[in-house]
């Protein structure tokens, strides 16, 4: 089999879950997390390169200046972008890394990585997100109701991505999305080299 890694972008509404997903997929099936770079302070608790890369804004132009992201984005007063020496790294060594990142991005990544999986995780509808969000009770109604019509506007750009898992049940949720991931490896475009030489070798 080809030993390079995959790309995998994992984008979904907020409250349906990807978080979560991502961090199943990382503790039971040793995916590679793409830690993103930010210039926002670190919050208490937080490490440099476990949460973020916390950079300057000085260094994170510099990174910018020198093609250093995969994507980047300005939320706010704040800069916020993918690395892109450590999942080409990662890629290199043959480990699959998960980008989990917004819609714009993903489609941002799918241009300069053609054979990276996208994948979408939602909710099995709009009212079960609402009521997930509203569950958190972190959040006001305005907060809430901005989450939703956000959400409105990503459901139109659902059909980019190349699969679409619904999270009824968390668990079912990361097996399924593992699943998919190895069926995107095992796929003939994926293995040409592996089959030329497998043909080589009982030519032989």
């Amino acid at each position: 089999m080809d030993n390079k890694g995959k790309l995998i972008v994992i984008s979904g509404f907020s409250g349906a879950g990807k978080g979560t997903v991502v961090k199943g997929l990382v503790e039971k099936y040793g995916y590679s997390l793409s830690v993103s770079a930010t210039t926002r302070q670190p919050r208490p608790g937080e490490v440099d390169g476990r949460e973020y890369y916390f950079k300057s804004v000085a260094d994170f132009k510099n990174l910018i200046d020198y093609n250093g992201f995969i994507e980047w984005a300005q939320y706010v007063d704040n800069y916020y972008g993918t690395p892109r020496k450590f999942v080409e790294d990662e890629i290199d060594a043959g480990r699959d890394v998960i980008l989990e990142i917004e819609v714009q991005g993903a489609m941002n990544v799918k241009s300069q990585y053609p054979d990276a999986v996208l994948i979408f995780i939602t909710t099995p509808d709009r009212n079960t997100l609402e009521a997930r969000l509203r569950g958190r009770g972190s959040e006001d109604d305005a907060t809430i109701a901005k989450r939703l019509k956000r959400a409105a506007e990503e459901a139109e750009s659902i059909d980019s991505y190349e699969y679409i898992v619904v999270n009824d049940d968390i668990n079912t949720c990361i097996d399924t999305v593992n699943s998919v991931i190895l069926s995107r490896k095992c796929a003939k475009e994926n293995n040409l080299s592996f089959i030329a030489a497998l043909k080589d070798d009982f030519r032989r």
